[in-house]
């Protein structure tokens, strides 16, 4: 399959967050694809060790992007934020601290270095509990947790950027990201944070042992089994759909796209899969509710599709599993 080029080989991006799941990816991607890559990760959550090579890591916060951004960069990839919804209804702090501050410093620096170009990795988060599903764009935007409402803030800021000094801007809002990259030279990269918060992962570790017996959050939901519906993306059509924003951005706008599946699947069926491909029982115990947690949330990806020009190659839940497995097997 032929890579997206992100503006033709030779160009020179600052990928914040790129020593986490997405960001590492979409750094090997650029990479792949014949371009400059720095990192920017304080590795705080991330890991060294998913820098792909190649890539020149900077560690150092996103509070601090202006002792590294200059003249020469072409754009960058915003990944570095927190991430934990419900960790950011009890650390509010944190989240506005590095999401949304963070996110304004960057864009400081960017404008002071005269950087054009932003893709932001921004969440689905920002449409809390939607009206309508599947949730396009122009969904009312009202986050039930901090960590969405931190991300809509940084969204915010990046408009009014767009909008007054001419930042070609794109917010792409992920739904649930999941899967595993395989690179040009057969390496695995994956998703591993600490702690984990994600089901799969968390399942993944639960029917190997590794971890105890996965909490399942809520099993009196208005949804066909009780548990939650979420609409899960393969992280290498995420990531691919990232090499071709940077390509629409337009100098003065603020472009936001919806990157999922367009189709949902519960909590149980997820377990369900994790079964199936492992081929061991994956062991639950039940936890009250979450707060915050609205009961189903599905993309509508339209817009990417036709202004992007970007298609799903893996929209298949048990290949998305599959893959994890495989990273956590020999990642």
């Amino acid at each position: 399959m032929k890579r997206p080029e992100a503006g033709g080989p030779g160009r020179k991006y600052l990928v914040t967050g790129g020593a986490g799941y997405i960001g590492g990816i979409v750094a090997t991607m650029l990479l792949e694809a014949g371009h400059e890559v720095v990192v920017l990760d304080d590795c705080s959550t991330g890991h060294a060790e998913a820098v792909p090579a190649g890539a020149k890591l900077v560690t150092a916060s996103v509070h601090e992007a202006a002792s590294v951004l200059t003249g020469d960069f072409d754009g960058v990839f915003h990944f570095a934020g927190l991430i934990a919804a419900g960790e950011s209804m009890t650390e509010p702090e944190k989240y506005w601290h590095v999401n949304t501050t963070g996110t304004l410093a960057l864009l400081t620096a960017m404008r002071a270095a005269g950087v054009p170009r932003l893709v932001f990795s921004s969440t689905a988060a920002v449409y809390g509990n939607p009206a309508e599903l599947p949730v396009t764009e122009s969904a009312v935007t009202a986050p039930t947790s901090t960590y969405g409402a931190t991300k809509l803030a940084a969204d915010h800021a990046v408009a009014s950027y767009a909008g007054a000094y001419g930042l070609a801007a794109v917010s792409l809002r992920y739904f649930n990201v999941v899967g595993a990259y395989r690179d040009l030279g057969g390496r695995w990269h994956g998703e591993r944070h600490l702690p984990e918060t994600h089901l799969i992962p968390l399942a993944l570790a639960a029917a190997t042992g590794t971890g105890g017996p996965l909490r399942l959050y809520g099993e009196d939901y208005d949804t066909p089994d009780g548990t939650c519906v979420r609409d899960y993306i393969h992280v290498a059509d995420l990531a691919r759909a990232h090499l071709l924003a940077v390509d629409a951005a337009v100098p003065g706008r603020h472009l936001v796209y919806n990157l999922g599946n367009g189709v949902g699947f519960s909590n149980r069926e997820v377990l369900d899969t994790v079964g199936r491909v492992t081929g061991r029982p994956v062991p639950v115990e039940a936890a009250p509710r979450r707060p915050g947690d609205p009961a189903t949330l599905v993309a509508a990806s339209h817009r990417a599709e036709t202004e992007l020009g970007w298609r799903r190659h893996h929209p298949d839940l048990t290949d998305m599993v599959a893959d994890a497995w495989e990273f956590h097997r020999h990642g």
